[in-house]
């Protein structure tokens, strides 16, 4: 069993590095990193997205892959609302210590806890769900998909450590089970698709 004093020792190195993460921000950049970590602003590349599902896959696979893609979602938000409130880890932006330490705050301080972010474990199980999905068309490799998935993930899940709101082990806890939770959802997209959609649609 891990000792109270390691936990605080780990926990002490979050806050260090996450306040270096922080501090790496200035007012040029600050805008960037608020719309980054804005759900609203993605929503025109998530239309895209579904539109490019619909021409690339048909309807019947492409609502498979839609319908994945939301629970992942739904599971990623639900699993951290629960893991939060046992887990009771304030955010940074209540901690003294880090305010003290010169945190940079740029949105409203929210609920008090923050461990993991539900930002960075619905970003990469919506693209690793996305990713997966796609690749059930065989006409094309997207691989450049693949990439800007991930990237546009990491982005949204560093940003809220630029706003102020989760310290880096939140964000890496959060892409960890967003990739896993992804991963089980894709799989079980592919699954349903083999066995419900015929081979002269595909």
């Amino acid at each position: 069993m891990v000792s109270a004093s390691i936990i605080e020792s780990l926990h002490r190195i979050d806050q260090d590095l996450t306040l270096l993460i922080n501090n790496w921000s200035t007012p040029a950049t600050d805008s960037f990193w608020m719309m980054m970590s804005d759900k609203m602003f993605w929503i025109p590349a998530y239309l895209i997205c579904t539109y490019f599902l619909f021409l690339r896959l048909g309807w019947k696979k492409a609502l498979i892959v839609l319908a994945s893609a939301a629970i992942a979602f739904a599971l990623c938000d639900q699993f951290s609302n629960i893991v939060k409130h046992a887990v009771s880890r304030l955010r940074p932006n209540y901690s003294f210590r880090m305010l003290d330490g010169g945190l940079n705050v740029l949105e409203k301080r929210g609920g008090f806890y923050g461990f993991f972010s539900a930002h960075a474990a619905n970003a990469f199980s919506l693209a690793v769900c996305l990713v997966i999905g796609f690749r059930n068309d065989s006409t094309h490799t997207y691989n450049w998909f693949c990439r800007c998935a991930l990237v546009w993930a990491s982005l949204v899940s560093i940003s809220r450590i630029f706003v102020g709101k989760h310290y880096l082990g939140d964000v890496l806890v959060g892409a960890i089970i967003g990739i896993a939770i992804g991963c089980i959802a894709g799989a079980a997209a592919r699954y349903c698709i083999s066995r419900t959609v015929p081979i002269a649609q595909e």
